[in-house]
């Protein structure tokens, strides 16, 4: 719902500017004039004012998207691309990997395999606490090749195994219940 609201924000400041726009998607707008430096300027304060950030230069712009194309495949998607995380990747924006790849680390000085893994730690943490899936299940929903690899992963990133970490998480909800 997050997407959504963003959505609603820009074309509301849009509106305000009095600027038509064809397209209003996650990362992206398409206005059909020209835009003047004022509106720009205000454009771009007026979203920082709604916690929005207008991007500039075609890096940042291409960086969002890929970081979109991650926590959509992710988070917000039942299933995995049946393909490869890179060829996915490029399909999507249309662009070669290898180029994505090299901005990506370029920019946020971290691989995109590293940004994905770290979204699956997240995800993993998400479904071990509000879902009812096991460990094995989480696994093959999230395209590990084992529990193991998944573990492994898991414990190299937060530092704790699955099965602690989803312990000391409904420790601490339950004492906040109990207080």
């Amino acid at each position: 719902m997050v997407s959504l609201r963003c959505k609603m924000m820009v074309k509301e400041e849009l509106g305000k500017l009095g600027l038509q726009y064809v397209v209003v998607d996650l990362g992206t707008v398409e206005i059909l004039e020209d835009i003047t430096l004022e509106q720009r300027s205000l454009l771009k304060n007026n979203l920082l004012l709604s916690g929005l950030e207008l991007l500039d230069d075609k890096k940042s712009i291409l960086i969002e998207k890929i970081k979109n194309v991650i926590i959509e495949m992710v988070h917000y998607s039942d299933e995995f691309p049946k393909a490869n995380y890179s060829d996915y990747i490029s399909e999507k924006l249309n662009h070669d990997y290898t180029y994505l790849a090299n901005i990506f680390s370029e920019v946020k000085g971290i691989t995109i395999q590293q940004f994905i893994i770290f979204h699956k730690i997240e995800r993993v943490k998400e479904l071990l606490l509000y879902k009812e899936f096991n460990l094995t299940e989480i696994a093959h929903r999230l395209h590990y090749s084992s529990v193991a690899h998944l573990s492994n992963q898991f414990k190299k990133v937060t530092g704790l195994s699955p099965s602690f970490y989803k312990l000391l998480k409904q420790k601490r909800m339950a004492n906040l219940e109990n207080m």
